[in-house]
């Protein structure tokens, strides 16, 4: 492949240096394990991995094979062979494939046409992307959107290098090894830890803050559209050079000794950091060899090992999904220090001064920042909390100025008498959620619904377009009263295409889960609304468990705000949560009506996911005129709506008016307290979702009604 083949030169892309740098080791060595390119929208992520094609070397492939089996050593399941030794061998430009997010499982991995399969007793199998990117790139846009039934795909194709299909006890195998580069942007969601895992190196990319590297970047792609072969012609001697320079880091590699003291800073380094399984000492092994060739070198430097930890480690040193990736540099270089062997760090002639032209990046850490570090704000949060006086039952804190509760309000953006923000308690492990009835199946793990992969239920005819998958047993008795008539002579079945029946699955779906938060006064208690953020907090990681979208709505004051758009990405509505204010009153209408409103937009963006709303409330109202007749207007306008809903009851103290109940069963939902929200809660009273009866419990909750006369 020339440069002129491809839209846009790697040698052309501005700064980005640990982005180019962990291409070009995968391209020197294919063992690297891929790479996952996190940042921001808008810098050149997808530009980058699709320019690294045009740097790759020509694959020798048996002429006429679909599946690109190396003529040395031929893949003996090959659907295609088995080939002969001398058949004619082919050369090609290493090719990069694209997944997109909402292809079918069939384009994925290929289909077998189960007609033919039944009739004929023939395998006729149509090859898949996974057949197309073998020995080259599978590159995979917005990976974190990736529906889990094809992660599950390439988790396994990935993993063992092979890929299969099965269909009704029909088998295909195939070799499908492939370098797997995916780029995320992390507002939208962030990536199963499984495969996260499978991605040898992670880098995060943002757009420069230097004005004259930003005015070199406009002013190359304009250069680029104006005429894109000049521009290229400009770069091709960058490209050549590039190319040559990774083809000789190749033949070097296998000279390349990783010694004792090396691999012992790399397990020391893996064991540090308490990354999970082996798989981290095994890519940054790979990683530092590969610096090394890259660098021209025939040994691995203590500097190769450390850069090699940048790459291959902030993605898997993550404990939970609100972590933030990244890796302390100072604790790293402690690491590489103490085992650095008794003869101390080994130092190459020039100090680590190889060949690292222009475009490389060569051995040389990049420079930038530090990973985040979140510590000393915690303890902030943590000393002020310690600080701050608990008012007993529902009575919030004085503010600094003393006065009354109704003279808060009118004070502050949102007229409320804003409070320092309360740190979350623990998360914990929580009951699970559903929505009642039976979805369409937006991909996730929560509520039932009819999806293309789970429990077989039953068969239905197909309505025209693509076949799923079929249910064999309904197909074979559709048929078999037509076979005499059809004049069958063979063993096989004569099969129409009116006799093919489709089989009828249940699984799980993804929901959306929109919380909407109580912050005013009568919630700001702090060690209470600490309670309540463990709660959201825990609620919140286990949406991210179950593949669900979530979106954020609070209320204080004189109105209700969007905190946080619907999203995929549950780390970002846990940072809004962190820094969420209370003080004020208690508009308890709007929250809903704010709720009521991103619930009907979201119906017409995403019909096919079902919404479970959980209000998160001591059921209070005071904010606005006739509070609480407003409140219950809207919570019946939600009702109406067909909202499944749950209400977590935040009341506290001995003495308890029972609205959150009340709250729910206009919402035609749940009520479920902070305590029995927990998995491990022996009991609690839960109205069941579908039809608001009240479950057995421990808890004996007086009638709503008599509780707010006597109040």
């Amino acid at each position: 492949m020339t440069t002129l083949d491809h839209p846009y030169p790697f040698t052309a892309l501005v700064g980005q240096d640990d982005l180019r740098l962990a291409l070009l080791l995968n391209a020197v060595s294919g063992r690297v394990g891929g790479v996952l390119v996190r940042g921001e929208k808008g810098t050149a992520k997808s530009t980058a991995v699709r320019a690294l094609t045009a740097l790759l070397p020509e694959v020798e492939v048996v002429a006429g094979c679909r599946f690109s089996c190396d003529p040395a050593a031929p893949d003996p399941r090959c659907p295609d062979g088995p080939h002969a030794p001398a058949q004619a061998d082919a050369r090609r430009a290493a090719r990069m494939v694209e997944l997109p997010v909402g292809a079918s499982e069939d384009r994925l991995v290929g289909a077998l046409d189960i007609e033919r399969a039944l009739a004929e007793g023939v395998k006729a199998f149509e090859p898949g992307l996974l057949a197309a990117a073998h020995r080259g790139i599978l590159y995979v846009d917005e990976v974190n959107l990736l529906g889990d039934h094809l992660v599950d795909l390439l988790l396994d194709a990935a993993a063992m290098g092979v890929s299969s299909v099965e269909r009704e006890g029909v088998s295909v195998r195939h070799a499908a090894r492939f370098l797997l580069v995916g780029t995320m942007n992390p507002e939208e969601g962030e990536l199963r830890p499984q495969l996260l895992d499978r991605f040898g190196l992670t880098v995060e990319v943002s757009a420069s803050r230097e004005t004259e590297e930003r005015v070199e970047v406009v002013r190359r792609r304009m250069a680029y559209e104006d005429d894109p072969a000049a521009f290229a012609t400009r770069f091709a001697g960058d490209e050549a050079a590039l190319r040559a320079r990774i083809a000789e880091a190749r033949e070097l590699l296998p000279r390349v000794v990783l010694g004792d003291t090396a691999l012992r800073q790399i397990a020391a380094t893996c064991a540090a950091f308490e990354v999970d399984g082996m798989r981290a000492d095994l890519v940054m092994a790979r990683t530092a060899t590969a610096l090394a060739a890259w660098a021209g070198r025939e040994s691995v430097l203590a500097e190769d090992v450390r850069q090699a930890a940048l790459l291959a480690l902030p993605h898997r040193g993550r404990r939970n999904p609100f972590d933030a990736p990244g890796l302390d540099e100072d604790k790293l270089d402690e690491v590489l220090d103490e085992n650095a062997g008794p003869e101390g760090e080994p130092e190459g002639p020039d100090d680590g001064d190889g060949p690292d032209g222009p475009g490389g990046g060569g051995g040389v850490p990049p420079q930038g920042g530090g990973p985040e570090d979140r510590t000393g704000q915690d303890r902030g949060d943590q000393r002020e909390d310690g600080g701050s006086a608990d008012g007993p039952g529902d009575t919030p804190p004085a503010p600094s100025a003393p006065s009354a509760p109704s003279d808060a309000e009118g004070k502050g953006p949102a007229g409320a008498a804003e409070q320092p923000a309360a740190s979350a308690s623990a998360p914990f492990r929580t009951k699970k959620l559903t929505v009642p009835g039976l979805g369409e199946g937006a991909a996730g793990r929560r509520s039932r619904a009819r999806t293309a992969h789970g429990r077989t239920t039953g068969s239905y005819r197909p309505r025209g377009g693509a076949l799923g998958a079929l249910h064999l047993a309904a197909t074979v008795r559709a048929a078999a009263p037509h076979q005499k008539a059809r004049g069958r002579t063979g063993a096989g079945l004569v099969v129409r295409k009116d006799d093919l029946r489709l089989a009828s699955r249940e699984g799980r779906e993804g929901n959306l889960v929109l919380f909407v938060v109580d912050a005013s006064g009568s919630m700001a208690a702090r060690q209470r609304m600490g309670a309540v953020k463990g709660a959201v907090l825990s609620l919140l990681l286990d949406a991210y468990q179950r593949r669900d979208k979530v979106g954020l709505v609070t209320f204080r004051g004189r109105e209700a705000s969007l905190a946080l758009p619907p999203t995929s990405s549950v780390d970002t509505a846990a940072a809004r949560l962190a820094s969420l204010p209370t003080g004020g009153r208690t508009p308890l209408a709007a929250g809903l009506l704010k709720a009521r409103d991103v619930l009907r937009i979201e119906r017409l963006r995403d019909p096919a996911r079902r919404a479970l709303l959980v209000v998160v409330t001591d059921g209070r109202a005071t904010g606005g005129p006739e509070p609480l007749p407003l409140a219950r207007r809207a919570a019946a306008l939600l009702a109406t709506d067909g909202t499944a809903s749950v209400v977590v009851d935040c009341e506290a103290g001995p003495v308890r008016l029972g609205l959150a109940g009340e709250l729910a069963g206009r919402l035609g939902g749940s009520a479920v307290t902070l305590d029995a929200l927990r998995a491990d809660a022996l009991a609690g009273l839960v109205k069941d979702v579908r039809g608001g009866h009240e479950a057995r419990g421990v808890r004996d909750i007086r009638d709503v009604r008599g509780n707010r006369r006597a109040a």
